[in-house]
């Protein structure tokens, strides 16, 4: 039996919708308003072993996203566990951890070292991520200046060139033209294929979920409403949204 990599207990994360508000009715104290709180994960409980490929689906705003920054630690939980075994963890995910006015070479130094690499380590890989990243001709721009494609590129990049023990993908795979997307899936299977790594993706493409995940977890309103066999829980999915 495979040991754990990842075990979620009876998670619930909320966050507070902000209303739209007068500035001016705000400095003056006159009146403040008070989002209303929403609860995106509700009591959630799931475990992933060692070296499995776990598929996330669900409608937008079902917490897809929101699980993966809780597992990253990005949001924090009200209540529940998440314990990732002494594991390291990386997000791919756009528009997560760049800073957009330095450049994209700086970005890689700075996520690398969030991600516990040396600043050394991340330097001798750079030219690789470059590379992979096909922006050679970007790499010293600011993010700000970069397409959305381009962004994809070089989150994709980092992570899959420094590798951590979990890979949490959000809808990455799903983002660039067509020959990037077949170098990531490849990368991806490369990735995968080791034993010792784990991974959770959260994907629109029930054909990449197909082929690449173990297990399916559907997410419906913030609640697992589904958790099992890859092709039988994406059949049911499917069929749910018609």
């Amino acid at each position: 039996m495979k040991e754990t990599a990842i075990e979620v207990r009876d998670l619930c994360v909320s966050y507070r919708k902000l209303k739209s508000y007068s500035i001016k009715k705000n400095l003056l104290h006159l009146k403040h308003e008070k989002g209303d709180m929403f609860e995106a994960v509700k009591h959630v409980s799931f475990q992933v072993p060692k070296g499995n490929i776990l598929g996330i689906v669900g409608k937008n705003g079902s917490g897809k996203s929101t699980l993966l920054n809780a597992i990253a630690g990005i949001f924090a939980p009200d209540s529940g566990e998440i314990d990732l075994k002494g594991n390291s963890v990386s997000l791919l995910s756009i528009g997560v951890g760049f800073q957009r006015e330095l450049s994209g070479r700086e970005n890689v130094l700075l996520s690398g070292m969030l991600l516990g690499f040396s600043e050394r380590d991340v330097r001798e890989r750079m030219d690789e991520i470059i590379e992979f990243a096909e922006l050679e001709n970007f790499i010293d721009a600011p993010v700000r200046t970069y397409s959305k494609g381009m962004y994809s590129r070089l989150a994709f990049s980092i992570a899959v060139t420094l590798e951590t023990d979990i890979m949490l993908v959000d809808e990455v795979l799903s983002v660039g033209d067509a020959k990037f997307k077949k170098k990531s899936l490849k990368k991806m299977k490369q990735l995968i294929a080791d034993d010792d790594r784990t991974v959770l993706i959260v994907s629109h493409s029930s054909e990449t979920l197909a082929e690449l995940c173990d297990k399916i977890l559907w997410l419906h309103n913030g609640e697992v409403r589904m958790l099992g066999d890859t092709q039988e829980v994406l059949q049911a999915y499917e069929e749910y949204i018609g």
